[in-house]
């Protein structure tokens, strides 16, 4: 057996084992790290086809971002784990009646591929994933839906931005174009008031105290 051949069922039963693991582990952080590492395996599996820039494209976009975004919503949300399982009985029949139709579907699809492969699989593999042959085919044949694909992620972009730029009642921000117009006559004034003589202040502090501490005396001098 080459090492190859190796590799492919060393590769295939981490990532099978790994999928099967993000449906039945409890924790949800432990299922997206599962995950993790079957994209992981999925991708050693494209570099043995000799389909690099799948491979790149898998663990940059789909670990790099897809699943860092996930790691980041589950530990920061507060989830009732014994809340989730509740109903998780009562959902099993159509999980797997879905589950089913995707396995079906899967292996239509296969199923006619491998019908109509008329090729070597070494001639095969040297048109999978190649930069070259994905930038012919995106730009010539699926020109259409590759422009269509793009004004649709451009149009979700600019409403994910105008839903975080929309204003809110009970939120405090400050306008910077606001705080740069300033002016020093908006912000100061400058009162003038009269001279306060001192020594008048002090000599009413100094009877007030007087008055305070002898309360008898002053009674008599009043009467």
């Amino acid at each position: 057996m080459e090492f190859k051949t190796v590799l492919f069922y060393v590769f295939a039963a981490i990532m099978v084992l790994s999928a099967l693991r993000v449906i039945t582990a409890k924790n949800p952080v432990h299922a997206a790290l599962f995950l993790v590492l079957a994209f992981f395996n999925a991708a050693g599996i494209w570099l043995l086809l000799k389909a690099e820039f799948l491979a790149i494209v898998l663990v940059l976009v789909y670990v790099g971002a897809v699943m860092v975004l996930f790691l980041f919503v589950v530990m920061m949300l507060d989830i009732n784990l014994d809340r989730m399982r509740e109903g998780f009985l009562g959902y099993l029949p159509m999980a797997l009646i879905i589950g089913a139709v995707i396995v079906l579907e899967m292996a239509a699809v296969l199923w006619n591929g491998y019908s109509g492969f008329a090729q070597s699989p070494e001639a095969a593999a040297m048109n999978i994933g190649g930069t070259r042959e994905l930038g012919r085919l995106i730009y010539t044949r699926y020109i259409y839906g590759f422009e269509i694909a793009a004004v649709i992620l451009l149009v979700a972009i600019i409403a994910a931005v105008a839903l975080t730029l929309r204003k809110r009642k009970d939120s405090k921000a400050i306008d910077p174009g606001a705080a740069v117009r300033v002016k020093r006559n908006d912000r100061l004034r400058v009162v003038k008031m009269d001279a306060v003589n001192q020594r008048a202040i002090d000599e009413a502090a100094v009877a007030a105290a007087a008055a305070v501490a002898n309360p008898a005396q002053n009674k008599e001098q009043n009467s």
